[in-house]
C-alpha cells in the first residue's frame, strides 16, 4: 500500500483530531497529566481542526499522510509568528506520526511538502529526543529561547531554527 499526502478537507476534521490527540499522547504521555487527553481535548481539537479546514489560507500549508483509509500523520506550517523572525522564514507549528510509523519516512515526507528547503523556525519539547535529532538532521539548531506554557503542564520548548538550504542539504 502506498502512502498519500493531501491537503485534509472540513470533513477530515474529526478523524485529525484524533490522530492530533492520540499522538500527543503517545509523545508526551509520560510527561503529561492522565487527564490532558481525555474527552474535552479531543473536543477542543476537534473545534480548532474544523475552523482550521473550513477555512484553508494559501500561506499555510496542512497535509496528512495515510496509508488507505487510515490518517497517520501530519503536519502544518505557515509564516513565522515569532518576532525578530525574517518575514520569508516560514514556521513549522506541528510535525506529528503515529508512533508505530516512526523510521518509515513519513516525518520527513511531511516535513519536505510542508517546508521543503525554506529558513524556518520551530519550538520542540526539550523532552523529545527523538524529534530534536530529526531537526537537527534537518539543519536546525537551537538558538537559546526556551518557554513552557502553562496549559500544558511539564513540558518546557526549546526554539530552533535554520537558514533556507539549497536542494544538496
Amino acid at each position: 500500500m502506498e502512502m498519500l499526502i493531501r491537503r485534509p478537507l472540513p470533513a477530515d476534521a474529526p478523524e485529525l483530531a484524533q490522530l492530533h490527540v492520540l499522538t500527543w499522547r503517545e509523545t508526551y504521555g509520560h510527561l503529561l497529566p492522565s487527564d490532558f487527553s481525555g474527552d474535552a481535548h479531543l473536543e477542543m481539537r476537534q473545534t480548532m481542526w474544523e475552523r482550521i479546514l473550513a477555512n484553508p489560507r494559501p500561506e499555510w500549508t496542512v497535509l496528512t499522510a495515510a496509508f488507505g483509509d487510515e490518517l497517520v500523520g501530519f503536519v502544518s506550517a505557515g509564516p513565522g509568528s515569532e518576532s525578530g523572525t525574517d518575514s520569508s522564514s516560514r514556521q513549522l507549528y506541528t510535525l506529528y506520526v503515529r508512533s508505530r510509523w516512526h523510521g518509515a519516512g513519513i516525518g520527513q515526507a511531511l516535513f519536505d511538502a510542508a517546508v521543503g528547503h525554506d529558513a524556518c523556525v520551530l519550538w520542540v519539547a526539550k523532552e523529545n529526543p527523538r524529534a530534536i535529532a530529526f531537526y537537527r538532521k534537518n539543519g536546525f539548531e537551537f538558538d537559546g529561547q526556551e518557554q513552557a506554557d502553562d496549559a500544558v503542564p511539564g513540558i518546557v520548548e526549546a526554539r530552533m531554527r535554520r537558514a533556507s538550504r539549497d536542494a544538496t542539504g
